[in-house]
């Protein structure tokens, strides 16, 4: 009698840890959208409430058929790295390829047990079962679910609902990847969606006059499409060297205008006397020594663009003149009293903060506002750190055509120091930066010692940084492998062959320094 009611006690707490068992499980896979965090639970609630331990989840990689522990619980991360099987191999390969459980009584005792993690030891290999079920999806086997058990008198009868129950999770897991895969696909899809038109959007705004793309010249794509096809006067802001000239040119190729001519004028470069002389035209005695009549600047513009550039450094004379072109496109040459209509578009641009100035009386307020109806400001070079390797390697390809050089690439070295800088001069110094180190290299390439000495000084934040020789070493070896398979094209033999070393080196080399040979392929 007393044995009997033991046995249906033992049943009734089987039963309860099984639906607690259960309970817990089916809470985690509603809560946890993360496929790892979810399978780390899992295994972390069998040990607890079900006393099953080293519990491992394997997943087959489809690409190369190895099975190998994705999640474990109770054994360190280097364990799970050497947890790897074939297909048939193990315990383990072998319930993937028969889609089998298998039950290990104890662990000693079965040739099988290979024993990859080595978190068995000998008394652990005495006392412990081993527990593998398949994981099933979609009449597949996906991969396995394994625990450990301590092994005790009944372990027939125990095992048999042991296994019943690894069972029913193993098909709860299943569910849990697909469910989880399924989300990531979905996720993975909208994402490529997402970049697709995001690209799409950054092709079309793109001006492919102008280099870059950094987010502040995004922004100046955008300005520039929105009102390159209207009538609007537009004011460029921005440092010297940034590339207003630039900008004012996609403006005009951009435009209704683009057929007809695009004129520049600095207006810092002439003298204000001669400056409304240029730009407005003069007839023969406006002044002495017209000796005849003369078409400006506007004039010579018609059905195109005229852009100036400085407009700040215009004398007061020429704004208003200036006021009456944008006002009724109308202009007179000095000495005339005839009325000429002009229908250019105007682009004028500037390096000063305007609106000091007309505080300071230097120029019209009226002009300004006209001006100031569509600004477009140019970020300087250091507000688009992301730039800087794009524009050095269109001018490296264009002054290495210019002077009949064979130089392709630019040394990670060089590339650190380009931008490190800070680029005082925007991106006119850029260029001449690149150009100069063209006409100093010899070689296949650009290194930091072709760049301007002020660059290579300690001003660009590196100062306080102190290199042993080893490491000096090492950077300059993984600075020479990269550039050497960039010339070969990610070819390790011929890299191997062009540093005259061994295959078996360069790999060696290659993997110490975590490069990766692809990346130079084409």
């Amino acid at each position: 009698m007393n044995s009997v009611n033991r046995i249906t006690k033992t049943n009734q707490d089987i039963e309860f840890l099984n639906l607690t068992c259960f309970y817990e499980i089916a809470r985690v896979l509603a809560l946890t959208a993360n496929m790892y965090d979810c399978l780390e639970s899992i295994l972390t609630i069998l040990a607890e409430v079900k006393g099953m331990d080293n519990g491992a989840i394997s997943i087959v990689n489809s690409t190369t058929s190895e099975l190998k522990i994705e999640v474990a619980h109770g054994i360190t991360d280097e364990a799970k790295r050497r947890g790897r099987y074939k297909l048939g191999e193990g315990v383990t390969g072998k319930v993937v390829a028969t889609g089998e459980p298998i039950i290990v009584a104890q662990i000693g005792d079965e040739p099988l047990f290979l024993n990859r993690t080595r978190t068995r030891g000998i008394e652990w290999k005495k006392k412990s079962s081993f527990l593998c079920v398949p994981i099933i999806a979609a009449h597949q086997v996906i991969g396995t679910l394994s625990v450990d058990r301590m092994y005790t008198e009944g372990f027939d009868t125990d095992s048999k609902h042991d296994l019943w129950f690894l069972a029913v999770v193993s098909g709860q897991i299943a569910k849990t990847v697909q469910r989880i895969q399924l989300v990531n696909d979905e996720k993975k899809e909208l994402f490529q969606e997402t970049s697709e038109l995001r690209q799409e959007l950054l092709t079309n705004n793109r001006i492919k006059e102008i280099i870059g793309n950094s987010p502040r010249m995004q922004d100046v794509y955008e300005m520039v499409n929105r009102v390159a096809d209207t009538k609007l006067t537009v004011l460029l802001c921005g440092e010297p060297g940034s590339g207003k000239k630039l900008v004012a040119k996609a403006l005009h190729h951009n435009s209704s205008k683009s057929g007809g001519p695009f004129i520049m004028v600095k207006s810092s470069e002439l003298p204000k006397h001669l400056l409304e002389r240029e730009v407005f035209g003069y007839e023969k005695g406006a002044f002495i020594g017209a000796a005849g009549s003369k078409k400006g600047l506007i004039e010579l513009a018609r059905n195109g663009t005229l852009f100036f550039d400085e407009i700040n450094e215009m004398s007061p004379a020429v704004q208003v003149k200036l006021l009456n072109v944008i006002q009724g496109q109308t202009f007179r040459r000095l000495g005339s009293s005839k009325i000429i209509k002009t229908n250019i578009r105007l682009v004028v641009a500037t390096s000063c903060d305007l609106e000091s100035s007309v505080k300071e009386k230097t120029f019209r307020e009226d002009l300004f506002y006209r001006l100031n109806m569509f600004p477009i400001h140019v970020p300087p070079l250091r507000e688009r750190q992301t730039d800087v390797l794009l524009l050095a390697e269109s001018f490296l390809e264009k002054y290495s055509k210019e002077n009949h050089k064979k130089i392709k690439y630019i040394s990670e070295s060089a590339k650190d120091l380009l931008l490190q800088y800070h680029w005082p001069g925007n991106v006119r110094e850029l260029q001449l930066c690149i150009k100069r180190a063209v006409l100093v290299s010899n070689g296949f390439s650009i290194n930091a010692v072709h760049l301007p000495h002020s660059m290579q000084s300690l001003d660009s934040g590196q100062c306080n940084k102190s290199y042993s020789l080893a490491t000096s070493v090492e950077n300059f070896e993984r600075e020479l492998i990269i550039e050497m398979l960039k010339k070969n094209q990610g070819n390790q033999a011929k890299t191997a062959k062009s540093l005259k070393t061994s295959l078996r080196i360069i790999n060696y080399k290659i993997h110490g320094y975590k490069i990766e040979p692809k990346h130079f392929k084409g």
